[in-house]
């Protein structure tokens, strides 16, 4: 039995739905996200499972125990979760350790003395007990909202934008750490989040979610390769649409020649389709077919983006390793390397 399921909930306020039919379920020690853009009602979701927003329709059970159902809510304090926030909402007048130990105060102190000195060792802040939160970084802080929200050993964290704050390569280590911390204590989790980076990371399934609706739930690699529609699509990673016709259910007539997938396409032989190319199914092959000139480029450390013009006008995206340095201009050649060639209606 999964330790959190969903089923069909509806949520909102003054009479309209933010979530509506919303379905999914968490097992035991599996980390997952709830992505989507500002106001698609991801936070509203998370915060039916905590307890502090009612549902109009469905039910939501934890350790097949019910907790919320239309006209009952189990308060957030009998629901074994904890939760982190996107402003930590530490104590300023508390110490670290004391922090940490807020939440449990109706345990013996040598308990509550081992569990604080684990979780400060767990967190890298063995050393820093003693300060106050304003004494911190704020990725030493998140570490610490992190600690005292696993302190009482909750069946389920929640956690609501918890990295937004912080710079970008900060907020990809602390995601790894938290996944980490979380795997090694068989914690189960769900976050938040509109970072698709930051959810890969984290997590072992991802919800993609547009206007209260979960358009799809998948684990990372599928989202990218095979997503469900447009929508996620576009939503997910990075990729541009070339227009095609359906020669097979696995071969499409395009531009580029003929494309050969592993996935056959729903749409009838002989219907125009749009295929998603991605960045990573072009690579460079100076013998490679494709001719194509360098249009944009962005560096991304150990590899480049390169916008690429065919002589059609179409524009592709095409990862090169970094030592293959083009100028804006210049004629590449590049070659085909897909396997998950997906497409959507097209236009006659």
């Amino acid at each position: 039995m999964p330790l959190l399921k969903v089923e069909d909930i509806s949520a909102g306020y003054s009479g309209q739905h933010v979530i509506e039919s919303f379905s999914f379920h968490v097992n035991r020690g599996e980390i997952v996200s709830l992505l989507g853009p500002s106001g698609c009602g991801k936070t509203t979701a998370l915060r039916a499972i905590a307890g502090f927003e009612p549902i109009d329709a469905g039910e939501i059970l934890i350790s097949q125990r019910l907790v919320s159902a239309p006209g009952m809510t189990v308060p957030p304090e009998e629901r074994s979760i904890g939760m982190v926030f996107q402003d930590y909402a530490l104590f300023p007048h508390l110490t670290i350790t004391d922090n940490i130990a807020f939440g449990l105060r109706k345990k013996p102190p040598i308990d509550r003395k081992v569990q604080v000195e684990h979780l400060l060792d767990a967190t890298g802040l063995t050393s820093m007990g003693n300060r106050y939160p304003h004494e911190l970084s704020g990725g030493q802080q998140q570490r610490v909202a992190l600690a005292r929200a696993l302190a009482p050993r909750p069946t389920l964290l929640l956690m609501d934008e918890p990295f937004s704050n912080l710079d970008v390569e900060l907020r990809e280590r602390l995601s790894v750490e938290v996944r980490d911390l979380l795997k090694s204590e068989g914690i189960s989790g769900i976050l938040v989040t509109h970072d698709q980076h930051e959810a890969f990371a984290v997590s072992d399934k991802v919800g993609v979610i547009r206007d209260g609706r979960i358009m799809q739930w998948d684990t990372p690699y599928n989202l990218y390769h095979e997503p469900n529609s447009r929508f996620v699509a576009d939503f997910i990673g990075q990729g541009r649409f070339i227009a095609g016709v359906v020669r097979t259910p696995e071969v499409f007539e395009t531009e580029l020649g003929m494309l050969h997938g592993n996935r056959s396409c729903t749409q009838p032989v002989g219907s125009a389709v749009e295929v998603l190319i991605r960045p990573d199914d072009l690579v460079p092959d100076e013998h490679g077919e494709i001719e194509a000139v360098v249009k944009d480029k962005a560096f991304k450390g150990a590899e480049i983006l390169y916008t690429l013009e065919l002589p059609t006008g179409t524009r592709l995206l095409s990862l090169f390793p970094s030592h293959h340095d083009h100028h804006l201009g210049d004629s590449v050649r590049v070659r085909m390397e897909a396997e998950h060639l997906i497409c959507f209606p097209g236009s006659d």
